[in-house]
Order: structure tokens, then C-alpha cells, then sequence
């Protein structure tokens, strides 16, 4: 049987396969947030000739239905089949990324106390030619140069002993080591002939949940050289981590899972080599940092008992590993440093964004939050610190959205709506794009506004005589965005019930932290947030939301990717990895999952902006207002 796509490509489909496994067999991949349980209606595909057997049709309005729409990973052919693909179904790999390089990332590393003094480096030593008087063999020549130079703690590993010979002659007895150091490895990692200790470079990636970022940067002079984004590939995996280990574990694709991400990596890192014109034998280190999940995919470690009570992952702490270990397109022998994690779900990428900060360096108490597919929190300051994950689930991301999606081309990214004609004004991502869909930081603005406006009440109820664009759908009650010209893009109520769990959730957290440790946001002096998602957050009207504390506006500071800046500073320091080290060792973490008072905060919160609204003193007098 065959699958015919409308633009005249071919899929085989396997009997018993669904659609949606047919074609990402042949490298044709769909929107599939929940990874193919069919819960998040993603992957729509519409049925022009042929029959097939539909398992689900959730998230399909009957209009859908009857116009031949069909969830692509519940739809098994049973015969020849021909399909058409919305634009809206296919998996987008390219969009909106923060990966500006407005921050001064040199000035960032002197200010943390630190000099460009990388852990990986390279040491030129002219050997004396062997004679008649001085026998001995070229190991053992080395290994003195070694000690007469003070390098006696250098470890040789038997994979250089290959090419040794050949290497030391090549250019009269003149190489080039490269080396690499932390507190429990100091060893070579290459032998080069010759004198070829610059250019050379180190690359710092971060492996985020929904993109992969690469930083190319010299390690001579502490530049920044380039850099290079996409979006994370395991995201056919599912957009969350928990579907992603599903997927690894019950469906057997942990292999899979891990090509996907080391696939990006070496596109990526190909393109800043060929773009720079540079050869693999250039670059002495990598440095990787992500979420606990991310990091397991990425080392090709088996996550199951990430998700499963206590919550434990194979490691915390990583082993120096290298390049030809992982399939990393590198000279084989290149390390890769992989950032320690705190717990199950507090990783590397939290770790590296505290020593971005610079928080653990601080008197105050400061806080700090990444917005991405989770919500991870941090409260402390150069005494202590407190780290918790909390459940918010992909929504700002788009899943479980009926009209959401990532802040890709095409997504409505800011909403107004006028108090006295109720208009409502939409910004998209894309110059001369049609909107397809909205992205988080447009639900946000769209539903602080619909409260403020009286269209929600606060329990995100919709009020339906206060707006001419409030209507029956399918599921409910639902506002439009925009009108379309074939399709409206809508927000139902059950979207604004799961927005307000996340964000309830993400106060929630801070709250329960806050109360932990015997602290008030009173006590706060500064809020960091990061993550791509962070950016493109309005402050203001995520206070009215109630997804954050109501604060001075000044006591806010967007840091961008913290993730990859902390892997950026850890190639450059020993210093500095010395200190991500230690932030892991001395941070707690606490289990939400298991704490009653995080249950009462989160209850609390599931109200626009919260129960306790004096909490919220600016919104309160907001709401007098309209």
C-alpha cells in the first residue's frame, strides 16, 4: 500500500502502521505534541480518495470530520490512500530562537571574578631526537619532557601510542598537546606535530527541550566567534520530556531519540566550521549543558526512572567523555564536558543559569525562573539555595492549545484588546504571514486582557454578553483572535483552563519555595528569568495573569539563554566550572509532587490572578478601573 501525498510523493505504509508512523519513516515529519497518543490534535491530515480506519477522532470538530480531516497517528490505511497536509500539521524547524548577542558575554566572565583560563589548552614541547647516548623510547621521552616542564600529571592514554612514532618525526620532534583539566582529570586529548596552538576553539551547546543552540567560541581571546540554532528534532518525539521518555522506554526509540539530537549537533556544528573555515582538529573541547531528561537522551542513558517514584536519573554527575564515544563528527578524542544536574527534573541548564547570574554569588535573596516546556525555580542567594520543577506542562509552547503553537512564522505574538470598542489588535511573527495560530506570549497578553475587559471572570469563565466575538464552539465557549479567512483562531475555555493551571503552577512553585525557607516575596530582591520563552514575555501582563508575583518592575531581569551562557562561561574557566560544580552540590531540591502546602498554593492560584488578590494590589486597581 501506498500513502500519495497531493503534491505527488509516494510513502510506502506499512500494514497496520498509522499514518503518521508511515511518514515519518520516510523523513516527513508532523506536529505530534503528545507523541502519538492522539490527545493533542496536532496532526491533522485530510483524506482526499482511498479509506482508512480512524482509532480517534478527538480534537476534530464535526465540520473536520465530515470534510475528511483525520488524526494522522490514530488513522491506519486500509488500502491505497491519498492525503493532503495543512500547513499548520507539519513540524516547523525553524522560528523564532533567542540567540541574540547583545549581552557582553566577555565582560560577563570578568565580572564573575574569572579570566580566560579554559580547562581544555594546548602545550607546544620540542622533544630531543633520540641518539646512541639517549635511547630511551619516545613514551618514555615524552613523559620526561612532561616532568621537566611540571605537566608529570598529564595522563597518556594507549590510543596515542598508535601514531606516536609517526607524530613525534614529523616535524623534528616538535608537537603540539592538547589538554584538558578539571578537579579529578588532567590528561592529553590530542597530539598534533608541529607548533599548532592557534586558532583553536571550543564549542558550548545547550540541548533544550525545544531547541539546540551552539556557540562557536575562541578560546584564545574569550570571543564569541558565532552562532548556530534549530529546533530540537526529538521534538517528534513529543514536545515534553515525559513523552519523550515514554517514547524512549515503552516504545524502544531511546536509540532514535538519540540520533535525533546528536544529528542537530553535528549539523550545526559542521556549519560554523565550514562557515569559519576551520577543520575539526581546530576545536579542543565541548561543553554541554540541558535538562536532566535532555542530558540522559543525549548520553544515550535509559531515563525511565526519571518518571517513575522516587525520581531518580542514572547520574548527576557525568564522566569526561568524547567525541567518537558519541557519534560527535569531531577529531574522535575531543571531550566533551557534560554540566552536573541537581535532580530529576532540576538540570545542568538550571545549574548553568545560576552561574550566569551570578546568584550564588549574592547577599540578597534572589529567584530565579525558566519558562520553557517546565518551570524551574530557584530561591537562595551565596548562603543557601532551594530548587524545585514545577509542572506546568507545553502550553506555552502551543500543546494542548487548540489553535497554539510555537513562535514560529505565522504565530500571533501580541494581543490588545481596546476597553471601550472591545477591538481587538494582533501582532504576528513574519512579515506579510497570515496567522495561523497563537504562541504563548500572545495567550498571555489575550487573556490578561480579556480579564481586565470583563470578558473573563476570574475563574477564566467567559462572559458571553460582553463581546460580540465571544461564541459557542465545540468545546464551549470560546473567543476569537482573529477571523480567518477559512479558519478562526480561537481561544476556548478549556485552553484558558489549562493556561491558568500553568501559570498557577508556576506561582505556586514560588510561593511554596518562598514558604520553605521562611521568606515572603517581600524578601525578594531580584527575579531573573530566563529560557526562550522569557524573552518574549510581558512583565506586566504576566502579573495580571497571576503567573508572577506582583513586584516592582525594576526587580525583573530577562537573562536570555542562561543555559547555553553558563556553557559559554565553563568553556572559557576552570574557575567557573569549579563553581557549577559546587552550585550542584549545594543546592536542595524539593519534590513538589509530595508537598501539601505547593497543592494549597497551586489551588489558590487557579484564579485570575489569585484568590489572595491582595497579593496583587496593582491588578486590584486595575480591576476598579474597568
Amino acid at each position: 500500500m501506498n500513502i500519495t501525498l497531493t503534491s505527488g510523493k509516494k510513502v510506502p505504509s506499512q500494514e497496520g502502521k498509522s499514518i503518521l508512523e508511515s511518514l515519518k519513516k520516510e523523513g516527513i515529519f508532523l506536529t505530534s505534541s503528545c507523541g502519538g497518543k492522539g490527545t493533542c490534535g496536532k496532526c491533522k491530515v485530510i483524506v482526499k480518495s482511498g479509506t482508512a480506519e480512524s482509532g480517534s477522532q478527538m480534537k476534530l470538530s464535526q465540520k473536520e470530520i465530515d470534510e475528511g480531516y483525520a488524526l494522522a497517528c490514530k488513522t491506519v490505511p486500509s488500502e491505497d490512500i491519498v492525503i493532503d497536509i495543512p500547513k499548520e500539521s507539519m513540524l516547523v524547524v525553524e522560528g523564532r530562537i533567542a540567540t541574540e548577542k547583545s549581552k557582553d558575554l566577555l565582560g560577563l566572565l570578568k565580572l564573575s571574578g574569572a579570566d580566560v583560563d579554559p580547562p581544555a589548552s594546548r602545550i607546544v614541547l620540542q622533544l630531543p631526537p633520540p641518539s646512541l647516548d639517549d635511547n630511551i623510547s619516545d613514551l618514555e621521552r615524552l613523559k620526561r619532557e612532561l616532568l621537566a616542564h611540571g605537566l608529570g600529571c598529564l595522563r597518556i592514554h594507549y590510543r596515542f601510542l598508535t601514531g606516536l612514532a609517526h607524530t613525534v618525526r614529523e616535524n623534528n620532534w616538535e608537537i603540539t598537546l592538547s589538554t584538558i583539566e578539571s578537579d579529578d582529570c588532567h590528561e592529553i586529548t590530542n597530539i598534533f606535530p608541529g607548533n599548532v596552538t592557534a586558532p583553536h576553539y571550543g564549542i558550548a551547546i545547550d540541548i533544550g527541550t525545544t531547541t539546540v543552540v551552539v556557540y562557536l567560541i575562541n578560546l584564545t581571546d574569550g570571543s564569541l566567534v558565532d552562532v548556530a540554532s534549530i529546533y530540537n528534532s526529538q521534538i517528534q518525539f513529543g514536545d515534553d520530556v515525559i513523552t519523550r521518555i515514554v517514547n524512549a522506554t515503552e516504545h524502544d526509540q531511546l536509540k532514535s531519540i538519540n540520533r535525533a539530537v546528536i544529528s542537530d549537533i553535528n549539523n550545526l556544528f559542521l556549519l560554523l566550521l565550514e562557515t569559519h573555515e576551520l577543520t575539526t582538529d581546530s576545536i579542543d573541547s565541548f561543553v554541554i549543558s540541558g535538562n536532566t531528561t535532555m542530558m540522559q537522551l543525549f548520553l544515550n542513558l535509559d531515563p525511565a526512572s526519571i518518571r517513575e517514584e522516587p525520581y531518580i536519573p542514572t547520574a548527576n554527575f557525568f564522566p569526561l567523555s568524547y567525541a567518537g564515544e558519541l557519534g560527535i563528527k569531531a577529531n574522535p578524542n575531543t571531550p566533551i564536558y557534560v554540566f552536573p544536574c541537581v535532580a530529576s527534573y532540576v538540570g545542568g541548564d538550571i545549574v548553568s543559569g545560576i552561574l550566569a547570574t551570578g546568584m550564588h554569588r549574592q547577599d540578597d535573596v534572589c529567584m530565579f525562573i525558566d519558562i520553557g516546556t517546565n518551570g524551574e525555580i530557584v530561591v537562595g542567594n551565596s548562603e543557601w539555595m532551594i530548587s524545585a520543577a514545577c509542572s506546568a506542562g507545553p502550553c506555552f509552547e502551543g500543546s494542548g492549545i487548540k489553535h497554539g503553537m510555537r513562535a514560529t512564522d505565522g504565530a500571533i505574538e501580541d494581543v490588545r484588546i481596546n476597553p471601550e470598542t472591545m477591538d481587538v489588535e494582533i501582532q504576528v511573527i513574519g512579515e506579510g504571514v497570515k496567522p495561523m495560530g497563537i504562541c504563548g506570549s500572545g495567550m498571555i497578553d489575550a487573556i490578561a486582557d480579556m480579564f481586565l475587559t470583563g470578558i473573563l471572570d476570574p475563574k477564566g469563565k467567559m462572559q458571553k454578553e460582553s463581546s460580540d466575538r465571544v461564541r459557542d464552539g465545540e468545546e464551549g465557549p470560546e473567543f476569537v483572535i482573529h477571523y480567518g479567512e477559512e479558519n478562526d483562531i480561537v481561544l476556548s475555555e478549556p485552553d484558558i483552563e489549562n493556561i491558568i493551571r500553568a501559570k498557577a503552577a508556576i506561582y505556586a512553585g514560588f510561593a511554596t519555595l518562598l514558604s520553605e525557607v521562611g521568606f515572603s516575596f517581600d524578601d525578594v530582591q531580584k527575579i531573573y528569568i530566563a529560557g526562550g520563552f522569557g524573552k518574549f514575555l510581558d512583565i506586566e501582563k504576566a502579573i495580571i495573569l497571576g503567573m508572577l508575583p506582583e513586584l516592582a518592575r525594576e526587580k525583573f531581569e530577562y537573562m536570555g539563554n542562561t543555559s547555553v551562557i553558563g556553557a559559554y562561561l565553563c568553556t572559557l574557566s576552570k574557575k567557573l566550572q569549579g563553581e557549577a560544580e559546587e552550585i550542584s552540590r549545594q543546592m536542595t531540591y524539593l519534590e513538589l509532587s509530595v508537598s501539601s502546602s505547593f497543592m494549597d498554593e497551586y489551588m489558590s492560584g487557579l484564579f485570575i490572578p489569585h484568590t489572595n488578590i491582595d497579593a496583587f494590589p496593582g491588578v486590584k486597581s486595575l480591576m476598579s478601573k474597568s
